[in-house]
């Protein structure tokens, strides 16, 4: 249960960064609000990972599961550049996260 909770609080990660953006300087409303609420879900449900699953790998594997789909998001959504080279190190620190939970 820790690991499914420790995902879908990694994926808010990329909501609220999202957010954070969208509300240019938290200064429009509904931004904001979504930033504040991702964001705290996204705290608590890595503080209830962390009961069980190890710190260092915790927070590598919600850092990573936020910064891929982020990224992800940028480029889907937000025109950023999609490059071979920009993809294969999104591979890798997806490989780095499924890494991590097979040695844990």
């Amino acid at each position: 249960m820790a690991w499914i909770v420790l995902v879908v609080s990694g994926v808010l990660e990329a909501v609220w960064a999202a957010a954070l953006a969208s509300s240019q300087g938290l200064s429009r409303l509904r931004p904001t609000l979504l930033f504040v609420a991702a964001l705290a879900v996204s705290m608590a449900g890595l503080g209830y990972a962390l009961r069980t699953i190890p710190v260092g790998t915790g927070y590598a594997v919600w850092v990573g599961i936020g910064a891929v789909c982020t990224a992800v998001y940028g480029m889907v959504f937000l025109g950023e550049a999609v490059t071979a080279a920009r993809l294969v190190c999104l591979m890798l620190i997806v490989a780095g996260v499924v890494g991590l939970r097979l040695v844990s």
